[in-house]
């Protein structure tokens, strides 16, 4: 039982690092001046899923649920 809270530690850490730098990687959501005359409405701002921007928030939220999940888990295997 203690390898496995042991590998799930170092999951957990992991999964925490890479949940820092995929935030600090991804722009503001501040849109700026753009908002106010309809920039932002154009072709990128329409398929910003599909953009790196897009895929940065998807893995984020992916990584977000692991954090939780094993928080979870390893405050429930404390003994």
């Amino acid at each position: 039982m203690a390898v496995l809270r042991t590998v799930l530690t170092v999951i957990f850490i992991l999964v925490s690092l890479a949940l820092i730098v995929l935030v600090l990687m991804q722009e503001g959501k501040s849109a700026g001046l753009g908002a106010i005359s309809g920039v932002a409405e154009t072709y990128w701002g329409k398929n910003k899923g599909r953009s790196m921007e897009g895929a940065l928030v998807k893995i984020t939220r992916v990584l977000a649920v692991v954090f939780i999940v094993l928080a979870a888990v390893l405050n429930i295997s404390k003994f």
